[in-house]
């Protein structure tokens, strides 16, 4: 329910204002607010019930000439940092390339790999957190 009135508020906010976004995300007169695609622990193949999001995602960008997508692939914090940040660079490769076949341009895709870095959930080190195993999906508008 409290996802549906965020929704709903976020549709009658004036242009050029930001947007609220569920979590600590806020959108931009030039972001709209993330989408994700989350992984399994040690995973860096996305499941297959992901498969609609990205569909959605690659219209939505394929609707919007001029538009870019920024993902941002993240990771938990078990495990070691390194190994961390390899995986969520992994997990954004695998979405942009998912992206990439559904019809989006590569060169309209940019591409970030955080590791254990900016939780969503705060967590200690080596805990186990799904929501932190993601790839955060912006569209970035054009002006």
């Amino acid at each position: 329910m409290l996802q549906l009135a965020l929704a709903l508020q976020a549709l009658s906010i004036p242009p050029g204002l930001p947007a609220p976004c569920v979590g600590t995300f806020q959108a931009t007169a030039e972001r709209e607010c993330p989408r994700f695609v989350f992984f399994d622990s040690g995973e860096s193949e996305f499941r297959r019930d992901w498969e609609r999001e990205l569909d959605a995602i690659a219209a939505r960008l394929q609707a919007l000439p001029g538009s870019r997508l920024l993902l941002i692939g993240r990771s938990d914090a078990s495990g070691p940092a390194g190994a961390n940040l390899r995986i969520s660079r992994a997990r954004a490769t695998l979405v942009r390339d998912a992206l990439v076949a559904r019809g989006v341009p590569l060169d309209r895709i940019d591409l970030q790999a955080t590791g254990e870095n900016d939780l969503l959930v705060p967590t200690a080190d080596g805990v186990r957190e799904g929501q932190n195993r993601r790839v955060d999906m912006f569209l970035i508008l054009s002006r």
